[in-house]
């Protein structure tokens, strides 16, 4: 864990030096890795004097755990002391996988929540198969539920997925 925070320490330093507006912690799939990755961002703003945003999103595979076998309850208990921005999960599924623990996460946690999955499961050649029109049916549903506030892609999303998600999801109102 030290060690951890004492990496991640060092990239936060080089990025609130190098003028970045927001920190995102993202992709986590062990809550110990995210709470050490939090926990450097917390003393670097208590040893500068300094605060930006912070957004988290952690990963979840089929069953909904992470992969140190955490529930999305479990993790968001795990960081819901941090002051965040938003709280989300992205990678390893596609969006109609991931719409139960969204849902979830949304009814759980009291701020805005991300979603930015893959375009589907990786295939037999390492592609991803969810079309653009697809995916953005699917997020453009969760966002007319209320379950996210902030929406993108991950693996196998390309730029004519991230233009149909905007379209998508375009003059939604936002929540929390």
């Amino acid at each position: 864990f030290d060690q951890m925070v004492e990496a991640y320490y060092e990239q936060v330093e080089a990025l609130v030096d190098g003028g970045v507006d927001i920190l995102l912690v993202e992709t986590a799939f062990d809550t110990l890795v995210l709470k050490s990755a939090l926990f450097a961002i917390a003393k670097y703003f208590d040893e500068h004097s300094t605060r930006i945003p912070v957004m988290a999103s952690f990963t979840v595979f089929e069953g909904g755990r992470t992969l140190s076998a955490q529930t999305v309850e479990a993790c968001w208990n795990s960081i819901a002391h941090f002051d965040l921005l938003s709280v989300g999960l992205n990678c390893a599924l596609g969006p109609k996988m991931l719409r139960p623990y969204v849902e979830e996460l949304s009814a759980i946690a009291p701020l805005y929540v991300s979603c930015y999955p893959n375009a589907g499961l990786p295939n037999a050649f390492g592609g991803f198969d969810e079309t653009p029109e697809q995916m953005a049916r699917t997020l453009g549903e969760f966002a007319a539920n209320g379950w996210l506030n902030i929406v993108g892609g991950c693996c196998g999303t390309t730029p004519a997925h991230i233009r149909a998600i905007a379209k998508a999801v375009k003059g939604m109102k936002v929540g929390k």
